[in-house]
């Protein structure tokens, strides 16, 4: 993440315990080949994970927070010294009696500082990893506060049994969207419910705009247009476990791939800039950068896509969401960063993970744009005008 943003957030705590963005529209995005260096944002640790399933020499994951770090380090952990299932136990996707015996396992695995994370906390541990953060007590909330007042345990299991299209559509009109559904929803993903509980209110510093009413129209779209049951993160909204769909990462499919790349992996605390500056020859192919440019001013965000694209190789990836500030790239950048407009789009349809307003997919084009960009350093706020949304 930025250096702005830690000038204004808390992050002292685990804020993700799991990462909330579908890492299958990532990896669709970002066309990750063998011999690529990604830029990941750590958060838990998942997507940076979901990367090394295709093969890249090198992903290089970030975070200013040294708890979102812990998380990942513990997730490595697990891949190497973990069975498939005994992962899922420890995430909390399975249920799971002993938790605390699936640590003591990966602890030695753990470098010092994130042995010394969650040795502290045993409770986080018992009740499974992902379950460990901020963001995800925030849905626990909903989960067992909020939604037995809309919906009996039957009708729940009935929304994430799927069906077809027409039939998925007909459940939502006839027995889901009811007025308490649409009353407590709005109450409880408003603005300042969310700043209290979910997101730290610096977060919502450039948000304008009713929040609730964006988020429940993405809600209606993923529970009618998408299948719940093919949907991991709505599943653990709902149950605070995945019974019928995982997230890429912990697909029993890609865990081979995962732990046989573990050391391509690398993680540091410190700021997008930071490592940058530290390391002025990087070239990067894929840059997943999660919903970062939120949590900063346009002036910020347009200086920061600058200084990213200077250190992009061609044909570079761009991927990041909008969840309810729009960020997408300036004018002054037209010469170095091409939006991917349609493929974001068919993506942005797909995306599981439905709370997000839009997905952003830009290509670095050349090499000499990218080093013209550089070197110019900065982007003039005359210049810096936001393209009209696609």
């Amino acid at each position: 993440m930025s250096t702005e943003a830690e000038d204004r957030a808390d992050f002292s705590f685990v804020r993700y315990a799991q990462c909330w963005e579908d890492a299958d529209i990532l990896l669709e995005a970002l066309d990750v080949g063998e011999g690529d260096v990604c830029l990941s944002i750590a958060s838990a640790g998942d997507n940076s994970l979901s990367l090394l399933a295709h093969g890249p020499a090198r992903v290089i994951a970030v975070d200013m927070n040294p708890a979102q770090l812990a998380c990942l380090a513990l997730r490595v952990a697990a891949y190497r010294t973990l069975e498939h299932q005994e992962l899922l136990q420890l995430v909390g996707s399975r249920e799971c009696d002993d938790r605390e015996s699936l640590y003591r396992r990966c602890r030695a695995a753990l470098d010092g500082d994130s042995r010394a994370f969650w040795d502290a906390r045993p409770e986080l541990v018992q009740a499974g990893i992902g379950a460990a953060g901020k963001f995800e007590r925030y849905f626990a909330a909903f989960r067992n506060r909020v939604l037995p007042w809309i919906h009996p345990a039957r009708r729940v299991d009935r929304l994430l049994a799927g069906g077809t299209l027409d039939e998925r559509r007909r459940f939502y009109t006839r027995s889901w969207n009811n007025l308490r559904w649409r009353l407590l929803f709005r109450l409880f993903f408003s603005r300042f419910v969310m700043g209290k509980m979910g997101r730290d209110p610096a977060f919502f510093r450039y948000v304008q705009g009713s929040v609730a009413e964006r988020i429940l129209a993405r809600a209606e779209h993923a529970l009618t247009e998408l299948d719940p049951a093919a949907n991991p993160y709505l599943q653990w909204i709902l149950t605070g476990r995945h019974p019928t769909a995982l997230p890429h990462a912990l697909r029993r499919e890609n865990f081979e791939a995962i732990q046989a790349n573990l050391d391509r992996l690398e993680w540091h605390c410190v700021s997008i800039e930071q490592l940058l500056n530290s390391e002025p020859g990087l070239r990067v192919d894929c840059f997943n950068l999660s919903d970062i440019f939120e949590y900063m001013s346009d002036d910020s965000f347009h200086q920061l896509l600058a200084t990213l694209a200077g250190h992009a190789r061609d044909g570079a990836r761009f991927a990041y969401w909008n969840m309810l500030v729009p960020r997408s790239r300036p004018a002054a950048l037209a010469h170095v960063l091409t939006p991917r407009s349609e493929l974001a789009e068919r993506l942005h349809r797909q995306d599981k993970a439905f709370f997000y307003s839009r997905f952003v997919v830009e290509v670095a084009e050349t090499d000499e744009a990218a080093a013209r960009t550089e070197a110019q350093g900065t982007v003039q706020p005359a210049e810096a005008e936001t393209e009209a949304e696609h």
